[in-house]
């Protein structure tokens, strides 16, 4: 239990989990790739319109097969934001590649689409495209870059799941895409993720890949009479349990992500006086980005101390939180990667942001409790 009256997130469950699970101890597959895992492929690939999709027991894990898939090597260069997840700049280290931090856009908190370029050498591999909040980065612009310039694009998409781009769902639109099912995520299964495959040439490296570097996906399709080691990889896969847990959240997505929606625009609609009077600034929502209401944060004004605030709200029992601590001033990441010109817009935002709690279940009455707490301070 929380020791907060108003915590900053609770796990949703559909009330369908546990007979999911049941199902997948009584038919006795509980390794992965059983019946529920492939139900969650083909809801993946039918939404995100993708070649082939593939859970895998994180998100970490689905980044760290991008690595492999995009044959990362000691010194290659693989351009992202500073203000993400470690897991983002991690997975391409481990193979040798140098992640080359590029400062953010102002209004959504993305990768700056017009700073990509001059971060590009010889060197580059990659972009990371990482849709923070779950709004999209400017892909359009990404993808012509990366098109001119010979590059792959991942899509960082573990806060995008359910949201779009101009139409097309994040996680579909690069040569590969990954999504986060954690517990912190709209759509869950405690831990898990997955990896979306968008250039059909990479399908058959990520099944074996995913299988220990083996062809056992082959094997038991009957293509091949025996498995063997084809090349390096991982286990990857999730158990059935967890697709089980998965599936009952998969049938619910759009309800789910409908009710995140009504929360976030009352924080939004309410938020407003705050933001007149300067003390914040709300979230932006560029034209053409449908986003899935993962998180709502407000940027403070740079007169207000945030530690303060944030003790304010653990005084009234309300669980706010900020975000990341940039990677480019990490001791790992000042170690491992590089800075393309200055990240101001990181180094500032991230100082200012405040996180506020929204999970399904939050009433009408503790929003305006974190309303009135934030639009006051």
């Amino acid at each position: 239990m929380s020791e907060y009256s108003i915590p900053f997130n609770k796990p949703y469950m559909t009330g369908r989990e546990l007979k999911h699970i049941a199902e997948a101890h009584e038919n006795g597959r509980l390794a992965g790739d059983g019946p529920f895992t492939q139900l969650c492929h083909q809801w993946l690939e039918e939404r995100g319109n993708c070649h082939k999709a593939l859970l895998t027991h994180s998100c970490t894990a689905a980044l760290e097969m991008s690595a492999l898939l995009l044959n990362i090597e000691p010194g290659d260069e693989i351009i992202m934001p500073s203000y993400t997840f470690v897991s983002t700049a991690n997975a391409f280290v481990l193979r040798g590649g140098v992640p080359v931090f590029v400062d953010i856009r102002e209004d959504t908190l993305n990768l700056n689409e017009d700073l990509i370029e001059a971060a590009i050498s010889s060197k580059t591999i990659a972009i990371v495209a990482v849709h923070y909040a779950g709004v999209a980065c400017e892909m359009d612009k990404i993808m012509a870059i990366a098109k001119r310039h010979r590059l792959k694009v991942v899509e960082d998409a573990a806060q995008g799941m359910m949201a779009s781009y101009k139409g097309k769902a994040l996680g579909s639109i690069g040569e590969l895409g990954v999504f986060s099912f954690h517990e912190t995520k709209n759509i869950i299964s405690g831990e898990g993720g997955a990896l979306l495959i968008n250039e059909p040439s990479l399908t058959s490296r990520a099944e074996i890949i995913r299988e220990k570097g083996t062809d056992r996906g082959s094997f038991f399709r009957g293509e091949v009479d025996k498995y063997t080691w084809c090349e390096q990889g991982s286990s990857f896969l999730p158990g059935e349990l967890i697709a089980a847990f998965l599936w009952a959240q998969l049938e619910e997505a759009n309800q789910i992500t409908q009710s995140r929606l009504k929360l976030w625009q009352y924080y939004h609609d309410s938020l407003e006086d705050a933001e007149s009077k300067g003390i914040i600034r709300r979230p932006v929502i560029p034209d053409g980005c449908v986003h899935n209401a993962h998180m709502y944060y407000v940027l403070l004004s740079p007169e207000i101390e945030r530690n303060e605030l944030l003790l304010d709200f653990k005084r009234n029992d309300i669980q706010a939180v900020f975000h990341y601590v940039p990677l480019h001033s990490s001791p790992a990441g000042s170690h491992y990667g590089k800075v393309s010109g200055k990240l101001s817009q990181t180094e500032s935002l991230s100082e200012r942001i405040v996180r506020l709690p929204l999970w399904l279940g939050m009433s009408e009455s503790q929003q305006e409790k974190v309303v009135e707490l934030l639009s006051n301070s």
